[in-house]
């Protein structure tokens, strides 16, 4: 794992932030699972996207291998809303670029807390 800072916006040293959840150990809550899955994106980690989606709804290939590859560009946390103690909701906005253009994905995620640990379940797109 890199020295440098972590993907996730957070000014913290990648090992120290999301790094320790793609060593292996669970997320605390939703926003952190939601927070480390971003940086997986931006870091390609492929098995571990696919270890922190539910089962019911896991993609049998995510396509991180495609080419072009989005270059991302930061994270912002929205909002962060816990519902009970195994389903929660993260809102937030992920800045892209693709082939020279400039993108922004705004989701509201819906995660779900299965046998200890958060799993993503999926995501609403907003406008």
């Amino acid at each position: 794992m890199s020295g440098g800072l972590c993907p996730c916006g957070s000014g913290r040293e990648l090992a120290a932030c999301c790094g320790r959840f793609h060593a292996g150990e669970p997320a605390p809550d939703a926003e952190s699972l939601m927070r480390s899955r971003y940086s997986a994106y931006v870091l390609g980690l492929e098995a571990y996207l696919r270890a922190t989606w539910h089962p019911a709804t896991r993609p049998a290939a995510l396509g991180l291998d495609a080419v072009p590859r989005p270059k991302w560009l930061g994270l912002a946390v929205k909002s962060y809303t816990p519902l009970d103690a195994t389903h929660a909701t993260v809102e937030f906005v992920a800045r892209y670029k693709l082939n020279g253009r400039a993108y922004r994905l705004h989701e509201t995620s819906r995660f779900e807390r299965v046998d200890g640990r958060w799993l993503y379940v999926d995501g609403e797109i907003r406008e």
